[in-house]
């Protein structure tokens, strides 16, 4: 697998639940859950939500000596970092992250409102 994204897809694929099905559950969207499958990186808490609705193993993993991750046993993912942040360092460049991807869904948002309401 090259990314998170397609680890899942080949997951639930193997799982055999229908997409219908499981957005459904997630309360998502099909195109949403598409958009997940071409993620390079995906959030921890939508794979664990994931893998518990399609019954796949989630194991700890330590990669980088201590930081707990994720991974998917079935298709070899690890999906990142799940412990809190301790530090004050920790919690300011988690804090900056997410605003980051504040930003960034903001930008998207309003491109897509130019681009639906902009005249012809």
């Amino acid at each position: 697998m090259s990314h998170h994204g397609e680890a899942l897809q080949e997951a639930i694929k193997q799982s055999g639940i229908p997409i219908s099905k499981l957005v459904q559950e997630l309360g998502i969207t099909r195109p949403t859950i598409y958009r997940k499958f071409r993620e390079t990186t995906l959030d921890d808490v939508f794979v664990k939500h994931v893998h518990e609705l399609i019954g796949r193993n989630v194991t700890p993993d330590t990669p980088n000596g201590g930081n707990t991750g994720a991974t998917l046993v079935s298709a070899g993912v690890t999906t990142g970092v799940t412990q809190a942040p301790t530090t004050l360092e920790e919690y300011a460049k988690a804090l900056i992250s997410l605003q980051q991807k504040h930003i960034k869904l903001l930008e998207d948002y309003n491109a897509l409102v130019v681009k639906l309401y902009s005249p012809r």
